[in-house]
């Protein structure tokens, strides 16, 4: 199978060499792989150190980017995925250059989409009882991610422990059944394309990752986050119930499961 590794960095100067680094072996040699980075036009030296880094290390399948502006959190998410389409690979993994998500839980990631039992698997912090704040999270994102995970599977029948996870994993053929061109540039894709996924039947798993929380700085807004990620939660609800029609969900053909 065919594996982009996709790494999304901005300001990740002091962790990318080491995220890099983590790779497992063992996931490189039993895909054919490339290792995608795009760097959010970081104002400090990440794409140069990856660079570098891609320089002293020809062995390696990768693949060096930088825009020429900052797109935003869910704008490079959406260069990355449409890169796996059009260069259609089979799976597409998520790593955040600042290495908050271990790479070595990667194997573990991949494993439920290599037979097509799964085709989106998410990394959850909270699948391991007081896991997350052992690993260090903060209490106040430790119960505002229970709080609005709790209310979005209410809302959307589902059962997930975490909605706010930044560790994915996708079958390629399930990002080219949803519109996510249309998302937003901001932090709220990942609940976006989260719904659209459910609302194409794409099967979906979570699996167990470490949490940790390092000297890496957060950029997310943490108030109209949540507005955010409510206001589109509420927004499916009402598509998926024939209120209204709204374009992030219209492409969809399995929507009407939700009514």
């Amino acid at each position: 199978m065919r594996l982009l590794i996709f790494i999304v960095a901005y300001r990740a100067e002091k962790h990318i060499i080491s995220v890099f680094e983590r790779i497992p072996q063992v996931v490189l040699d039993a895909f054919e792989y490339e290792i995608l980075l795009i760097d959010d036009a970081s104002p400090d030296r990440t794409y140069e150190l990856a660079l570098e880094y891609e320089a002293l290390h020809p062995e390696l399948e990768l693949t060096t980017r930088k825009n020429a502006r900052n797109l935003g959190y869910g704008g490079n998410q959406k260069l990355g995925y449409q890169y796996a389409i059009d260069h259609e690979f089979d799976l597409v993994i998520l790593l955040h250059g600042d290495g908050q998500y271990a790479p070595e839980a990667m194997a573990d990631m991949l494993a439920p989409l290599q037979d097509g039992s799964y085709e989106y698997v998410m990394g959850s912090r909270m699948l391991r009882k007081g896991g997350a704040l052992k690993g260090g999270m903060p209490i106040y994102k430790f119960v505002g991610n229970k709080i609005l995970t709790a209310t979005q599977n209410f809302l959307l029948r589902t059962k997930l422990s975490e909605f706010h996870s930044g560790y994915r994993a996708f079958a390629v053929a399930a990002l080219s059944r949803i519109p996510f061109q249309k998302n937003s540039d901001d932090f709220h894709f990942d609940t976006q394309i989260i719904i659209q996924l459910l609302f194409a039947d794409a099967k979906l798993k979570e699996v167990p990752i470490p949490t940790f929380y390092g000297d890496e700085i957060s950029y997310v807004n943490g108030v109209p986050y949540a507005l955010q990620i409510l206001r589109y939660t509420l927004l499916a609800v009402l598509h998926a119930k024939g209120c209204i029609s709204h374009e992030l969900f219209a492409e969809i053909s399995s929507v009407d499961q939700f009514r």
